[in-house]
């Protein structure tokens, strides 16, 4: 998923926003979903977008970590998953140098 959004610690990030991609892999039971080949059987990856851009878009974030943990806790509240790796990347980070971004991955369980 693909976003403009306004994160960043510099003023210029916040103010005129930069390209964040983003990466969800979900660990759920898919087996009822396989054998019905229903939609409603299953999670519906339109909401998941939905999800994901109100995370990205709707809040303010100096570090990508914190987005990070934004979009894995929505998620894990959200939806009826076991874990989830998010993967935010900022291809174009003002690092000072020549660089291809910087990314962040973490992984969540929900806990009962």
């Amino acid at each position: 998923m693909i976003f403009h959004a306004y994160h960043g610690l510099y003023d210029g990030e916040r103010e005129n926003g930069q390209r964040f991609e983003v990466d969800v892999e979900m660990q759920y039971d898919a087996r009822k979903a396989a054998n019905t080949d229903r939609i409603k059987d299953t999670i519906d990856v339109r909401k998941v977008y939905d999800h994901v851009k109100q995370a990205v878009t709707d809040h303010k974030f100096f570090l990508i970590e914190a987005m990070s943990r934004q979009i894995a806790n929505t998620l894990l509240q959200s939806f009826p998953i076991d874990s989830v790796t998010v993967r935010v990347r900022k291809p174009f980070a003002p690092l000072g140098g020549l660089a291809n971004g910087t990314e962040i991955e973490i992984f969540r369980e929900k806990t009962e």
